[in-house]
C-alpha cells in the first residue's frame, strides 16, 4: 500500500472508546515531532498553545479554525471554534521526544498518544484516543477531527494545498459516528468551549 492509499485509511476503533488512526508522514522524525508539539506549527494544522514537554507539564489548547479553514463557512456547531475560537487545557502524562507524546485532552475522561517511529525517509504516525465518561458520545466527532486534522498536517509537509476543512468534516462525521457507535448530534469541541 502506498503511503498516500494509507494516508486515505478510516480511523479503526479496537475497543469501545478507542480510535486509532495510522499515518506515513514525510520525516524525518525531528520535523514531524516539531510541527507536533511547537505551537506555531502545530496551529498550521491543529492548534495552537503552550506545551511544555514534560510529564505533568500543561498543554494549551488553542483552536482558531479560521486560520486552517479561512474561506469556509462551519457548521453552526462550530461557529466558536471556527471564530472567534475555543481554549481549554490538558496536561502532559508522557514525553520521550522525538517519538511518544501523550496528554489528556481537556479534562481526564480522554487521553491522546501520539507514538512516532522512522520508517526510510517517513514517518509512521500511530494516534491513539482513549476516551471514557462524559467523553464516550464523541468518540466519532473525535475521529473525523484527527482524520481532517492529519491531512492538513500531511499536506503542510508535503508542501501542498491545503484539503477543505469543514466539508470534509461533514462527510466523516456520520461515517464515523456509525462505525464507532455513537451519535452524530454530538460535538466534543462545542462542548469543551
Amino acid at each position: 500500500m502506498s503511503s498516500t492509499d494509507e494516508n486515505q485509511t478510516l480511523a479503526s476503533f479496537p475497543t469501545p472508546g478507542e480510535v486509532r488512526l495510522v499515518r506515513l508522514l514525510p520525516g524525518p522524525i525531528e520535523r514531524v515531532w516539531d510541527f507536533i508539539t511547537d505551537p506555531e506549527k502545530r496551529a498550521r494544522w491543529f492548534c495552537g498553545g503552550l506545551l511544555e514537554q514534560k510529564p505533568g507539564g500543561r498543554f494549551v489548547f488553542a483552536m482558531h479554525h479560521k486560520n486552517l479553514a479561512p474561506d469556509e463557512t462551519p457548521p453552526a456547531e462550530y461557529a466558536k471554534v471556527q471564530d472567534p475560537g475555543v481554549t481549554f487545557e490538558g496536561r502532559v502524562l508522557r514525553c520521550e521526544a522525538p517519538r511518544l507524546l501523550e496528554f489528556t485532552f481537556g479534562g481526564d475522561d480522554s487521553v491522546v498518544t501520539f507514538d512516532l517511529s522512522p520508517e526510510g525517509d517517513k514517518v509512521r504516525l500511530v494516534l491513539t484516543h482513549r476516551a471514557s465518561g462524559e467523553d464516550l458520545k464523541d468518540v466519532g466527532n473525535f475521529a473525523s477531527g484527527w482524520h481532517i486534522h492529519f491531512a492538513i498536517l500531511i499536506a503542510l509537509l508535503e508542501n501542498a494545498p491545503r484539503p477543505p476543512f469543514w466539508s470534509e468534516h461533514a462527510r466523516l462525521k456520520p461515517l464515523y459516528c456509525r462505525m464507532s457507535g455513537t451519535s452524530s448530534d454530538t460535538g466534543c469541541i462545542s462542548s469543551r468551549s
